[in-house]
């Protein structure tokens, strides 16, 4: 399962037009993001944060496949928010239910930085699961 849900309205997220950085914390991962090259996979919206994160080996649980029906893929977004695409009241109502959010939440799967600054995000400690298996 991934991509976008039919039932969430959204409004057109501002595709990045140049190149820019998530540094994804505690583990201190910095990539780089070259928007010729998304979307990267199919978790998420194009471009995503979720996206980003998965495509360069940084894993964010997301139960739902990324299609902004769960809250696992809760993220906090300590720099750069403001290059986010705005998130929709699907969005709001399902950060309301993640634990520890804050102001700066958002989810990882709805969240497109635009490319006009750099992000960081940290990945809450409940959300950082070290148990995967391998793929198949």
């Amino acid at each position: 399962m991934g991509g976008s849900s039919p039932y969430i309205q959204r409004g057109e997220a501002r595709k990045a037009q140049q190149k820019f950085s998530v540094t994804f914390q505690p583990a201190n991962v910095t990539v780089e993001v070259d928007p010729a090259k998304i979307p990267y996979g199919r978790d998420g919206e194009p471009g995503s944060i979720l996206d980003i994160a998965l495509a360069h080996g940084v894993d964010i649980d997301h139960a739902c496949g990324g299609v902004c029906a769960c809250s696992t893929c809760h993220v906090i977004v300590r720099q750069g928010g403001r290059s986010l695409s705005e998130p929709s009241d699907a969005e709001l109502d399902r950060i309301e239910q993640a634990p520890g959010n804050t102001p700066d939440s958002r989810l990882a799967c709805q969240a497109v930085p635009d490319g006009t600054a750099n992000l960081e995000v940290e990945i809450p400690g409940w959300n950082r699961n070290f148990a995967r298996e391998p793929a198949h």
